[in-house]
């Protein structure tokens, strides 16, 4: 049982990184400081798709699956749910290298807008004072 909560854990923790590493510039508009994880976390995951590297997290999560003696992705919400979404069946290289390369422009869009606010409250508060 607690295993098998652990292995559920991570396979939400998989999710949640890997909306942070596509959608966490968004939060980064809001509150610029966030930057310094996100940019990090953005590199190590383009990283790992165009290099078509496992996440750490992969084999953490089947090892916690392995020890409870589940083989399969069969039971549960968080299983049922959320394999499809972070392992598809119609994953190949080629696509994991086209996402790794969406995720870098996307967020490099963002942060281009971040930067382009940021500068243009500095001109402001300038041109105030």
């Amino acid at each position: 049982m607690l295993l098998n909560l652990l292995a559920d854990l991570v396979l939400l923790l998989h999710l949640l990184f890997i909306l942070f590493v596509v959608f966490g510039g968004l939060l980064v508009i809001h509150w610029r400081r966030l930057a310094w994880l996100h940019i990090p976390v953005v590199i190590w995951g383009v990283l790992l798709e165009l290099n078509q590297w496992i996440c750490p997290l992969t084999p953490l999560e089947n090892y916690f699956r392995r020890k409870a003696g589940n083989g399969s992705y069969d039971t549960g919400f968080i299983e049922y749910y959320l394999t499809a979404f972070i392992y598809p069946g119609w994953l190949t290289p080629e696509i994991q290298i086209a996402m790794g390369v969406g995720a870098a422009l996307l967020n490099i869009l963002i942060y281009g807008y971040v930067l382009s606010r940021f500068r243009l409250a500095r001109l402001s508060s300038k041109r105030n004072h």
